[in-house]
């Protein structure tokens, strides 16, 4: 066995007491500081005053096509929602980002057909890699690593949060990126925390690496990413986009 290491009592002794009279001797203001002071957010009709508003309910002028980047966004904007158009493929952020807060609210299909992954399917891509899943929850069994507010094919959420049918849904994201080395040599994975309807369904999650179908993420060095929207071939709505740099 380990023998315990053994300090002389004096010693002891001597450390409490220079310790009890370095704290007796501070003043309040000691441990006050004034600078760098935090900048002024202000919040209007929900939007905190700095964020990037990805999504105006007007048109596609911050998005472009996923599959021919720099082509105009394909998809419908209607009375203030954007919806899948299906088959025309994902749209994305022309801009791209690494930390950020990320608030987006979405709608399943109003007709209600399929079942499983087959139902109310398209995604949220952090960075253009990492999946957070949109699905319609209602009644709708699936593999729980597939259901809404999974990090797809990785993490299952906390709790399943529903809103009546036809309702929306809104997510709440707090994203921090990967860091790698000069090298490309991996320094901290992907973390998140998702609010689902105002639930914690992810909370500081460990992403393990990119969203593969078939097979284990993949580790892979990046910079800033876009945020990415799935086409699935299904009539999501999303609406209230917008994004707040950290």
């Amino acid at each position: 066995m380990t023998p315990h290491l053994r300090y002389p009592l004096g010693l002891l002794l001597s450390l409490l007491t220079c310790s009890l009279f370095a704290q007796s001797h501070f003043k309040p203001e000691d441990t006050e500081f004034y600078t760098p002071k935090p900048p002024v957010v202000t919040v209007t009709n929900t939007i905190p005053s700095d964020a990037i508003i990805l999504f105006n309910g007007v048109d596609l002028s911050k998005w472009e096509s996923s599959t021919t980047p720099g082509a105009a966004a394909p998809w419908t904007v209607n009375n203030n929602i954007l919806t899948v158009k299906p088959s025309s493929g994902n749209i994305q952020t022309k801009d791209k980002f690494d930390d950020f807060q990320l608030h987006i609210e979405w709608q399943s299909p109003l007709v209600v057909k399929g079942n499983g992954q087959g139902r109310g399917n398209s995604g949220i891509f952090l960075q253009g890699l990492y999946e957070l899943q949109v699905l319609d929850n209602q009644d709708n069994p699936t593999y729980t690593n597939g259901q809404a507010g999974s990090i797809y094919k990785q993490r299952p959420p906390l709790v399943e949060a529903r809103v009546a049918p036809q309702g929306w849904h809104t997510y709440d994201i707090l994203y921090t990126a990967p860091r790698f080395n000069k090298d490309g040599m991996l320094i901290s994975k992907a973390r998140v925390t998702v609010l689902h309807n105002g639930i914690v369904v992810q909370l500081n999650t460990e992403i393990e690496g990119t969203t593969e179908y078939i097979g284990l993420p993949q580790l892979k060095a990046h910079g800033a990413g876009p945020i990415i929207l799935q086409d699935h071939g299904d009539l999501v709505n999303y609406r209230n986009i917008w994004l707040r740099r950290l």
